[in-house]
């Protein structure tokens, strides 16, 4: 489709359509991400599904990427709850599960910036659990969308596993403040954490 010089993609347009379509109404909504590839037997696929379990237990509405691993348990978690909705975003990859069965809402889409955007859009907070390449990708969209002021006041972003992140946060405490290429303030953005109990706590405490 051609408009004013213009290229539009139909299935771009379907990401986003669909996207708003299926989290219209829906507030209270936080997301995790995570590993695909996570035993459901590791402890922080283990600790994701029991923070979504108590995440909505108390209506809160848990966002993931719909697919294997971490976020297969945080979609577990959150359909066993009974209360909050179970969301699954998903892409078709041809390594990877399209879809876990832990989902009472789902979309499969076309691009993956159309589902990050929609990943977080509808959020006010974010809980990244130990990941890959993915994950990555993940954290520093989220992380730079909320540095410039694109995401809504107050959202957070929790990086779960201390051990885990540790070396990546001394990178960026160091290399990147030391080299000037982002401001200390900026760390305020991420909080490292490792009881899960205490991120609950937080999430309860921001607004709608």
């Amino acid at each position: 489709m051609e408009k004013n010089n213009v290229i539009y993609s139909p299935r771009i347009n379907d990401d986003f359509t669909n996207g708003r379509e299926l989290l219209k109404g829906l507030k209270n909504n936080v997301t995790i991400f995570g590993s695909a590839r996570t035993k459901q037997t590791n402890v922080y696929a283990m600790q994701a599904q029991k923070l979504a379990y108590i995440l909505a237990k108390e209506g809160i509405n848990i966002i993931t990427g719909g697919g294997d691993g971490i976020m297969q348990a945080a979609n577990r978690g959150a359909f066993k709850s009974s209360n909050g909705e179970s969301i699954g975003l998903s892409i078709d990859l041809p390594f990877e599960q399209s879809v876990n069965p832990y989902t009472n809402k789902h979309l499969t889409f076309n691009y993956f910036f159309s589902r990050k955007y929609m990943l977080v859009k509808y959020s006010k907070a974010c809980v990244i659990f130990p990941g890959g390449f993915g994950t990555l990708d993940e954290l520093f969209e989220v992380v730079t969308l909320t540095q410039t002021g694109k995401m809504r006041d107050g959202f957070r972003v929790y990086l779960v596993g201390s051990e885990f992140w540790g070396g990546l946060m001394k990178f960026i405490e160091t290399t990147l403040i030391d080299e000037k290429m982002i401001d200390p303030g900026d760390l305020d953005i991420i909080k490292v954490i490792d009881d899960i109990n205490e991120v609950k706590e937080e999430i309860l405490n921001i607004p709608n």
